[in-house]
């Protein structure tokens, strides 16, 4: 080793901590040593940390942002099933046009996109059916929030 080129060590360095004034001995390269937060102050070593948390609230406004998510994940598939589930009177549909797709079968509306998606040529060849209920029905399902199927193509109103 180089002689002389090694910093002078002191066995005996004082450290002392600022914050709660606490001092103690240790080896180092210095005479002094002055820390902001020591092993006696620090949060973390006197378990202060976790009292911390729950003063300021966080944990229990965490839980709650985490049930109202939830929550709002429920109620927007309820929402959801609600929408899919209801009846074909619902578009508003003239009597004969509603007693028409009735009578062939379609009940509920998610039965008359399914039907919808075949074309406007299958629902214009239903008997009692014609171009205005199926226009008005569009305009009602888009009203509704339904998205028309792919393969219809919306008309100009």
């Amino acid at each position: 080793m180089k002689e002389k080129i090694h910093p002078t060590y002191y066995p005996e360095a004082k450290v002392s901590c600022a914050s709660c004034g606490a001092t103690w001995t240790t080896g180092s390269t210095r005479k002094e040593l002055r820390v902001d937060v020591c092993s006696n102050c620090h949060p973390f070593f006197t378990g202060e940390q976790a009292r911390l948390l729950d003063t300021e609230g966080q944990v229990d406004r965490f839980y709650r942002k985490v049930k109202a998510a939830q929550s709002h994940v429920e109620e927007k598939k309820a929402r959801e099933n609600a929408k899919l589930e209801r009846p074909i009177s619902e578009l508003e549909l003239s009597d004969r046009a509603t007693n028409a797709l009735i009578k062939i079968g379609i009940k509920n509306v998610p039965q008359f996109l399914a039907k919808l998606a075949e074309g406007e040529e299958a629902m214009l060849a239903i008997a009692g059916f014609g171009r205005k209920p199926l226009v008005d029905a569009k305009k009602k399902l888009k009203a509704l929030g339904f998205e028309l199927p792919v393969s219809v193509v919306p008309e100009a109103a």
